[in-house]
C-alpha cells in the first residue's frame, strides 16, 4: 500500500505537500504509478471538474535571437534548420487564429522569438491581439521580458493572459541560459501581476534537471499564483546545445504530470510541447495523470498533431473543452 491516498487527501484538505512528501512522487515505480495517477485524477476533478482548456499558438516573430536558451532551436548559438521571419502580417495571423477558434481552441497566443519585442512591432502585435479579442476567442502572447506599461498597452487592446516560463528552478537556471537571469524572468512575471493580466507560466521537462529541482520550480509557479502552468517535454533539436539528450521515458513524463497536479491542485495544468514526441501511445494518459489542459496543433518549430484528434480524445474520456465565453470570468 502506498501513501498516494494519504497525500491525496491531504491536498484534498487544502494543504501543501513537504518535500519529502513531494519526492515520494518521484520514487513511486510499477504498478504503485497507477495508484498515483488515480490519485492525481481525483484531485484534478475536485478542483478542475471535467473540462479541458485547449489553445492554439502562432510564432509572429522567427530568428536573431540573442539569448542562448539550450533548449531552444532559436538561440544565438543554435545551428538549427528552422524559418526565419519578421513580424508576420496582421491578416495571416488572424486567419490562423480563426481556423485555431474552428477546431476548438478557447485561447490564441502570439510568439515572438528574442529577448523582447521593438516598440513597433508591439503596436502592431497590439492591434493583432485587437481582433483576435473581436473573434470571441481569448488572446494570449509571449513577446519575452517586458514591461507594465507595454503590458498594460496590450491588456487595454484585449489581452487576457501573458505567457512567461520561469524554465525550471532557481538553482537549475543558470546550466540552461546565461544571457537572462531569473530574477529577469520574475521581473517580467510581477508586471504581468502589476498589469492585471492572468498568467502563464511553466517550463521544460528533461533538460537534466533533478526531481527536487522540479519540486522547487513549482514551489514558485505556487508562489507566484500561475494561473495556467505550461508542462513541455524537451525534444531533442539537431543543432541545438540539447541536440544530443535522450528524451524521457513516458512514465517520467506522467508522473511530472502528477507532481504538479499534487502540488498545484487548482492550477490549470497544461500539456505542451513534446508531448506526442515522449508520450506517443501513452498520450492518452496525461488527463488520468492529472492534466486539464492542453496545447493543439502545431508548436514553434516541432510539430504536434491534428486538432480533431485531440478533441476525439478528449471527448471519448467523457471530458469535454472548455469554451471561451466561459474563460472570460476566469483570472
Amino acid at each position: 500500500m502506498t501513501q498516494m491516498p494519504t497525500l491525496r487527501d491531504k491536498v484534498l484538505a487544502g494543504k501543501r505537500l513537504t518535500d519529502t512528501e513531494a519526492l515520494t512522487i518521484a520514487h513511486t515505480e510499477g504498478q504503485d504509478v497507477y495508484e498515483l495517477f488515480n490519485c492525481a485524477n481525483d484531485i484534478r476533478q475536485f478542483y478542475r471538474k471535467d473540462t479541458v482548456d485547449l489553445c492554439s499558438i502562432k510564432g509572429v516573430i522567427s530568428g536573431g535571437c540573442s539569448e542562448d536558451c539550450a533548449f531552444c532551436a532559436q538561440a544565438i548559438n543554435s545551428d538549427a534548420d528552422i524559418e526565419r521571419y519578421p513580424l508576420r502580417d496582421k491578416e495571416e495571423v488572424l486567419m490562423t487564429a480563426q481556423a485555431a477558434k474552428d477546431s476548438g481552441a478557447g485561447r490564441f497566443c502570439l510568439v515572438t522569438g528574442g529577448r523582447a519585442v521593438s516598440d513597433d512591432d508591439l503596436v502592431d502585435i497590439a492591434e493583432m491581439v485587437r481582433g483576435i479579442s473581436a473573434m470571441g476567442i481569448l488572446p494570449c502572447a509571449t513577446l519575452g521580458l517586458i514591461d507594465t506599461d507595454a503590458l498594460t498597452m496590450l491588456k487595454d487592446a484585449g489581452l487576457h493572459r501573458y505567457h512567461h516560463n520561469i524554465e525550471s528552478s532557481e538553482a537549475f537556471f543558470s546550466r540552461i541560459c546565461t544571457t537572462h537571469t531569473f530574477k529577469d524572468k520574475l521581473g517580467t512575471i510581477g508586471a504581468v501581476k502589476e498589469a492585471g493580466l492572468s498568467l502563464c507560466s511553466g517550463g521544460i521537462f528533461g533538460l537534466g534537471e533533478s526531481w527536487q529541482d522540479r519540486i522547487d520550480m513549482a514551489r514558485v509557479l505556487d508562489c507566484i499564483e500561475a494561473d495556467s502552468v505550461p508542462v513541455n517535454f524537451l525534444t531533442p533539436v539537431k543543432g541545438t546545445a540539447m541536440g544530443n539528450r535522450t528524451p524521457l521515458s513516458p512514465i517520467e513524463a506522467l508522473k511530472i504530470i502528477s507532481l504538479h497536479r499534487f502540488m498545484l491542485p487548482a492550477r490549470e495544468i497544461r500539456i505542451c510541447g513534446g508531448r506526442m514526441q515522449t508520450l506517443g501511445q501513452c498520450n492518452s494518459f496525461i488527463f488520468m495523470a492529472g492534466a486539464d489542459g492542453l496545447l493543439i496543433g502545431n508548436y514553434l518549430t516541432t510539430r504536434g498533431r491534428p486538432p480533431a484528434e485531440d478533441i476525439e480524445l478528449i471527448n471519448a474520456l467523457g471530458l469535454k473543452p472548455a469554451q471561451a465565453t466561459d474563460q472570460h470570468t476566469q483570472i
